[in-house]
């Protein structure tokens, strides 16, 4: 009878060891890992705006010049189908000093892939990139912000870090909540390290263009810099980038 009950408790611990361990990969797990990063840790007043999705003609272009008025940097999160569409865009950001990374091709769901369709998904955004600035993107967001090991696999095959968001930045302009809603959940939660979500496609995003802008003159005031994803982490000195 002892016999069978101590196999009985190896078996069972075979089977909920990897539902522990998968448990355990949660925030915490990968950002001791190095693997995702949600936000840097520093004492300079840096802040990095991200838009994802775009581009598109009519708000990143708007974005684009108020960036520009202000002597302001970000990181666009580009969706390759869209950078195909409005390449001048990609230029004018590279021109312009801002960061381009990548956001998947289709913009696809992350539980509705396999690692060889996501895997493509990067590869594609990545070579339409280079193709209109002549750089391949280091960073990569996962659609949704889902990450997993697949996530992460697929983005180390193309050598990219995973970029997510500080979870008091997420502004949820996607949902039009007011510019006045943005620009006070921005300014009372900024940080210095914060990364910041915006879109810039989809909806209409005239809160997100309006709310960009009093958002950069009031910290501004404060004493922040806006800079690219690549820049704030050059704070993080586990980060190097590879040059391509």
């Amino acid at each position: 009878m002892k016999r069978w009950i101590w196999v009985l408790a190896i078996v069972s611990l075979c089977i909920t060891q990897p539902s522990v361990q998968a448990a355990k990969k949660n925030r915490a797990y990968w950002e001791s890992t190095g693997d995702i990063v949600w936000d840097v840790h520093t004492k300079k007043k840096w802040i990095a705006f991200t838009f994802d999705d775009g581009p598109h003609p009519r708000y990143t272009k708007q974005i684009l010049d108020i960036l520009h008025k202000h002597h302001a940097k970000a990181t666009f999160f580009v969706v390759g189908k869209q950078a195909q569409q409005y390449p001048h865009l990609l230029k004018e950001m590279q021109n312009n000093g801002h960061e381009i990374a990548n956001h998947t091709y289709h913009h696809p769901m992350m539980s509705q892939v396999n690692m060889e369709k996501l895997t493509k998904e990067i590869q594609l955004t990545d070579e339409v990139i280079h193709g209109i600035t002549g750089k391949t993107p280091r960073l990569f967001r996962p659609p949704g912000g889902e990450y997993s090991e697949k996530v992460v696999q697929a983005s180390k095959n193309g050598n990219h870090l995973v970029i997510m968001w500080s979870w008091t930045q997420d502004t949820k302009d996607w949902s039009n909540p007011g510019t006045e809603k943005i620009v006070t959940n921005v300014c009372r939660n900024a940080r210095p390290g914060n990364i910041v979500l915006f879109h810039d496609f989809g909806r209409n995003r005239t809160q997100t263009v309006q709310a960009v802008e009093k958002i950069i003159q009031t910290l501004s005031q404060e004493g922040y810099k806006f800079v690219t994803v690549s820049e704030l982490l050059s704070e993080r000195p586990r980060w190097v980038p590879t040059k391509h």
